[in-house]
């Protein structure tokens, strides 16, 4: 449900101060920790509607979640769900170009919207007066997009440039995306989210067009809104605006099964922009919609005994102890509807080699195999984990997401509310396990090479995947 681990994220004396936190928040629980308490309900046209009802201050974040993505598009057509984000800011006969946004920065608010391979989302962050303005444009755009090739043109041309500078000026986001698609043989995750040039190049009206009105319905998205606001008062503004716009006819997403992997894969690539070479491995893994969905909680605790901090094994063993990176961590996450991905990586300090690198993580890798994880880091990660989900409650924009990211792809209200004690059950047989399960598979190994020429220390990320493409 959540993932609160990121490589790096907190200090010695941060982490430190953050278990103790949780472990006393953990004694004090609660048999059974609720995260978000939700409300829910669903209008006649089939939208699902959540609430989180928060009162400290008069704001609200108002998130539709459609479920499509990346990974529902066909060959030939990659960048089309990304493109048709951006063009929902290109109007309806109600409201003109421009106007969106045009409202919501009058009357206070912020927006974005964002695309992944499984859902595309659309938010506004405003005051809680202003809610329903934001519910009738969003309703508006729902089924009233108009679109022109006159329009479509220049906004391929802003998504190339996109694309341009994210990735093909930056030798770590080429890379990433080569060992995405090498990571998977048949599965759609192995094409980029903002898609391939050519194919964003050659998308007409018409084809964004049809891909909106397969998809953009009321049955086939979530609307959460977290913040000041119940769903008593939140369902008679829901039925003015949602409620009014048509179910639609929407197919059924594409179910691919992707194949056993059995052969090694390695991929280098080298380039004069390099400033630091980086090293990343990565293993298929179970997601919470793939695979033995169940490992997707001791994969989290692993991630976070593996990268939690300045006392996880990766960053002691390659940082502190042995002085051969800079960085190094390990990434996970299980908020999938396909396979997900279990990543080590790391950035060696200047002298030492890259397969130097590689030796000592495969080395930590046969001892946890071997010997597994200790009591003390099991107790440790767990208590860590649940203590970010106890921080997640105090932002009313996390809730939100979690909520709307986790419905999006398959999982229920009960499972985002069982998160924690989900964790808290996980035991050193189930990681030991879970880590066999991935880390006896056949991976892809990605080198990042400096060359002569090289101009910045800090040039080239690890080609480490993330979550959602971001708009505008």
């Amino acid at each position: 449900m959540i993932s609160m681990s990121a490589p790096g994220r907190r200090s010695a004396a941060g982490a430190a101060a953050f278990v103790l936190f949780a472990l006393s928040l953990a004694a004090a629980s609660p048999a059974r920790a609720r995260l978000f308490e939700p409300e829910t309900f669903t209008l006649g046209n089939g939208l699902q509607v959540v609430v989180v009802s928060d009162r400290r201050v008069p704001v609200v974040s108002h998130m539709v979640w459609y479920k499509v993505g990346a990974a529902d598009e066909v060959t030939g057509s990659t960048g089309i769900a990304h493109l048709l984000e951006h063009l929902m800011f290109k109007g309806t006969p109600e409201v003109p170009q421009g106007e969106f946004s045009r409202q919501i920065a009058r009357n206070g608010g912020q927006e974005n919207a964002f695309t992944s391979h499984d859902y595309t989302a659309y938010f506004q962050n405003i005051a809680r007066d202003r809610l329903e303005l934001a519910m009738r444009m969003e309703a508006d755009r729902m089924t009233g997009l108009t679109l022109t090739e006159a329009q479509v043109t220049p906004e391929k041309m802003v998504v190339l440039e996109e694309r341009r500078q994210r990735v093909d000026n930056d030798p770590g986001a080429i890379l990433g995306e080569e060992t995405q698609a090498a990571r998977f043989i048949e599965h759609p995750y192995r094409r980029p989210v903002i898609g391939w040039e050519k194919d964003i190049a050659g998308l007409s009206a018409s084809e964004v067009l049809a891909f909106y009105r397969r998809w953009y319905a009321p049955n086939n998205a979530i609307l959460v809104v977290s913040g000041d606001v119940s769903a008593e008062e939140l369902r008679p503004m829901a039925e003015r605006t949602y409620g009014k716009v048509p179910r639609g006819t929407v197919p059924a997403r594409n179910e691919i099964a992707e194949p056993a992997q059995r052969a090694e894969r390695n991929l280098s690539l080298q380039d004069p922009r390099v400033g630091q070479p980086a090293w990343t491995r990565s293993w298929r893994a179970p997601s919470y919609g793939w695979g033995a969905s169940a490992d997707a909680y001791p994969l989290q605790v692993l991630e976070e005994i593996l990268s939690g901090g300045a006392v996880s094994r990766v960053y002691r063993i390659l940082v502190v102890e042995h002085a051969l990176a800079d960085s190094a961590g390990a990434w996970y996450d299980p908020s999938r509807r396909g396979p997900s991905g279990f990543v080590m990586h790391a950035r060696p300090r200047e002298g030492v080699s890259l397969d130097r690198v590689e030796q000592a993580v495969e080395s930590l890798l046969e001892g946890l195999l071997r010997d597994g994880v200790t009591d003390a880091e099991l107790e440790r990660a767990k208590a860590g984990l649940t203590a970010g989900a106890v921080y997640a409650r105090d932002s009313y924009t996390t809730a939100a997401r979690s909520l709307g990211e986790s419905l999006a792809i398959g999982q229920s209200i009960d499972d985002v509310e069982a998160w924690p004690d989900r964790i808290k059950a996980v035991t050193r047989e189930q990681v030991d396990a879970a880590a066999r399960a991935v880390f006896r598979q056949p991976a892809v190994t990605s080198r990042l090479i400096a060359t002569e020429g090289a101009v910045a220390r800090v040039a080239g990320a690890p080609a480490v995947p993330t979550g959602a493409e971001a708009i505008r």
